[in-house]
């Protein structure tokens, strides 16, 4: 049985996710969640585009079908490892030709098919519609060291409506952020994965203070916006704790690594600043690298926090990072 239905019920109804778009279109982006399962690999999707533009659109479904065809019974396996309850939602780029032939061939092998009425454009459509919707936030704000994305993940854990900008990117936001992190997803899926969690938020949320950019992902504009004019919760923690946080985190690093992303800083720092901060780290003085890095990283956080109205920033005081916890409860939806 094959059935066509709208976005929401699509994204909304539990079933498996089949995408049977290329390999290289599924890693540019994809609904989250979807298991890729292309009809057209990307050899084959190569071919039948050439064949279209050379001879029509009858040679390439013809040139289609004779590469598509031998692969049917793969096919079947494939989404009987997936599905054992035979029941899959498939999409393609906008409900057409692809779509329907995968769901007619698993329909013969007695699976309940859903198609994605206008395929993926559909989710890209909406991803837009998402992030220019009224949205109610509340952001963690604070210097460098000062525990924002730990934070976050309490809130999470305490049962906040928490997004995690960092986490979805793989990257923590300064020129060190990548770190230990998995490699950043494409723009597009970045987006993706944003607006789905978004979506899956009641009333405000809570989020960590960022830059526009987070690495190479970029925060869509309208939420940025919101962002910059949400009330801020600013922590205050002093400058030892601070220092000894950003030491936990950075300090398992060689040397040499930590050394070659304090370059990518030297139009900011300075000449005579990165030279210090590497003589620092030559010497294997970590604190203080992190205290000339400060200097940088402070100031810059100071210029964003004048952009805003000062009405808007409440400040959490705090000698020890147990305490900020403990301040923000009264803050709690």
């Amino acid at each position: 049985m094959i059935e066509t239905c709208t976005l929401l019920n699509f994204i909304s109804n539990g079933h498996t996710i089949i995408d049977v778009r290329s390999e290289n279109e599924y890693l540019q982006g994809h609904i989250p969640g979807a298991i890729n399962l292309p009809i057209l690999n990307n050899e084959v999707r190569k071919a039948v585009g050439t064949c279209y533009k050379q001879n029509g659109q009858e040679a390439a479904v013809t040139l289609g079908f004779e590469l598509v065809g031998p692969k049917f019974s793969e096919f079947i396996k494939e989404a009987q490892k997936i599905a054992h309850e035979k029941e899959l939602n498939i999409y393609c780029w906008r409900g057409g030709m692809r779509s329907q032939i995968m769901a007619w061939v698993l329909s013969l092998a007695g699976f309940k098919i859903k198609v994605l009425e206008k395929g993926y454009k559909s989710y890209r459509n909406w991803t837009v519609q998402v992030f220019e919707s009224p949205m109610q936030i509340k952001v963690i704000g604070g210097p460098t060291g000062s525990g924002k994305t730990a934070i976050i993940q309490a809130l999470k854990k305490s049962g906040q409506p928490v997004i995690d900008l960092e986490h979805l990117a793989h990257h923590k936001g300064s020129a060190f952020g990548a770190l230990g992190q998995l490699p950043q997803s494409t723009q597009e899926q970045f987006e993706n994965n944003f607006a789905w969690q978004l979506h899956q938020m009641q009333g405000c949320v809570w989020l960590e203070n960022e830059s526009r950019k987070i690495g190479r992902n970029v925060i869509p504009a309208p939420v940025f916006n919101a962002m910059r004019q949400a009330p801020v919760f600013h922590i205050n923690l002093s400058l030892e704790c601070r220092i000894e946080r950003i030491l936990n985190e950075y300090g398992r690093f060689e040397t040499d690594v930590l050394a070659k992303q304090t370059t990518e800083l030297s139009k900011r720092l300075g000449g005579l600043q990165l030279k210090n901060a590497l003589h620092a780290l030559q010497q294997n003085d970590l604190k203080l690298w992190i205290v000339i890095l400060l200097g940088y990283y402070d100031k810059s956080y100071l210029h964003g926090n004048l952009q805003r109205n000062s009405q808007d920033i409440t400040v959490i005081d705090a000698t020890q990072f147990d305490d900020v916890f403990h301040q923000l409860t009264p803050y709690f939806f």
